[in-house]
């Protein structure tokens, strides 16, 4: 019986590769087709099947549709106010020429929290054109701080929707993700972003093209009437200061007596209330103030569901995914033969993701199989809040690892930057990689230290 339960879990990995890879199937479909066969196979009979895919798609997505939908109209509004634009521009002005890689870095960081990775880059390159033209430097120097604060903030720190489906499977607190997060992200940006640029840009010398590859219509954004430095990341962070006052209050880090206050904490620190409360303030100082009607306010929020809602859809189908291994008993048994071996939880973590993202190269497909394998193993209590956190991270420095060809990211960066095949994979992947390997070591220390 054991035998049949571990080949069902592994069929079910390998069918979803082979539907994702060779027939080129949405990672919906491919992650509910894997998840049946590792049902069937398992022993579960057809009404059983049908009862988990029900539990575990609401399961998750009670919690994440919600999140995801939020972050995604705050973002939306972010980027068509010009807000994005504003906190580069002020963080590179204030840094100069000689800093501009490091607030580079920290801009990335900062922008890809509300914004989509892909979204982002495309809103800052022009930035990037303009100093390489400037200093006359390789445009590595400057491109690669910002797509490494961009990369490790789209898949480490929430309201992004990768950190938000794994802590959500897995159930880790929201509050100390974004903690352990930031605490991994400074560093590895600098590392990987600011240091590795250096090291690449004396290597590789890629000018800024002639034209603009960027795309601006309509709606492009009017840079004579942005938004102010300080309403915009009042505005960003507004939502992340909230969810961690919570997670301070909660783990008892000040003491409050006054049970109106508390409820007050618990309600406003709740990540729906916080990302509420920002799309609130985003659509009246960043929409409505800055000359938006409400209709068109309206539109851009409809139009940014289209990407959160495959990200949705993705994210439950990975929740039923985790059920069928928590109803069949795969999952404990995963568990029972991985703590006999000796191995490490967080090692597992990482090395499923990375494993993942190698072969399929989506990282939210990555994460999202990643912690479904992972949420069985987890007994509740068994691990610290802090720990938990550090899985997350541990689970998206997997997904980050060495963006290649079978990767769109891959091609967008090769694309914008004006780099040849060779080039990319010496500069975009092997920062990847290097980003990978960081984060992944640090997610290990805070677990052990957190232990």
């Amino acid at each position: 019986m054991n035998y049949i339960l571990m080949l069902s879990v592994f069929a079910g990995i390998a069918c979803l590769l082979i539907l994702v890879l060779y027939f080129k199937f949405p990672a919906f479909i491919a992650l509910l087709m894997a998840s049946i066969v590792t049902g069937i196979l398992a022993g579960l009979s057809a009404q059983k099947m049908i009862a988990t895919i029900q539990e575990g798609m609401g399961s998750t997505l009670g919690f994440v549709a919600t999140i995801v939908g939020l972050g995604a109209m705050f973002g939306a509004i972010l980027e068509k106010s010009g807000g994005a634009d504003a906190i580069a521009r002020y963080l590179i002005n204030k840094a100069g020429q000689n800093k501009s890689p490091l607030a580079l870095g920290f801009t990335g960081l900062i922008i890809s929290i509300p914004v989509f990775f892909d979204v982002a880059f495309i809103l800052l390159i022009p930035i990037i054109y303009a100093i390489q033209k400037n200093t006359q430097k390789s445009l590595l120097l400057y491109a690669m701080p910002l797509l490494a604060g961009l990369a490790f903030g789209h898949a480490f720190i929430p309201p992004t929707p990768g950190p938000i489906a794994v802590a959500e499977i897995i159930g880790a607190e929201m509050g100390w993700v974004i903690l352990t997060s930031i605490l991994i992200g400074i560093p590895t940006v600098i590392l990987c972003g600011v240091l590795f640029g250096k090291f690449i840009a004396k290597r590789i010398h890629i000018k800024a093209p002639e034209q603009d590859l960027t795309v601006r219509n309509a709606d492009s954004i009017d840079h004579t009437h942005l938004p102010s430095f300080r309403l915009t990341i009042g505005i960003v962070f507004m939502p992340i200061i909230l969810i961690l006052l919570n997670t301070c209050f909660n783990a008892g880090l000040f003491i409050i007596n006054n049970t109106f206050v508390k409820q007050l904490i618990a309600l406003l620190g709740h990540p729906f209330s916080a990302l509420i409360i920002a799309n609130i303030a985003a659509w009246i100082l960043l929409g409505i103030k800055n000359g938006y009607s409400a209709s068109e306010l309206s539109k851009i929020s409809i139009q940014s569901m289209a990407p959160a809602g495959a990200i949705i859809l993705v994210t439950g189908a990975g929740g039923v995914f985790k059920q069928v291994l928590v109803n069949t008993g795969s999952g404990k048994l995963l568990a029972e033969l991985l703590l006999n071996a000796g191995f490490s939880i967080v090692l597992f973590a990482y090395l499923a993701a990375a494993i993942i993202r190698l072969l399929q190269g989506s990282a939210t497909v990555a994460m999202i199989t990643a912690s479904s394998l992972l949420a069985p193993l987890l007994v509740a209590g068994m691990y610290s809040p802090i720990q938990m956190a550090s899985l997350v991270a541990a689970i998206a420095a997997g997904a980050s690892i060495f963006s290649h060809v079978n990767d769109s990211g891959f091609w967008l960066v090769k694309q914008y930057l004006g780099l040849t095949e060779k080039q990319t994979f010496q500069s975009w992947s092997l920062m990847t990689l290097l980003l990978s390997i960081i984060a992944g070591i640090l997610a290990s220390l805070i677990f052990y230290i957190g232990s």
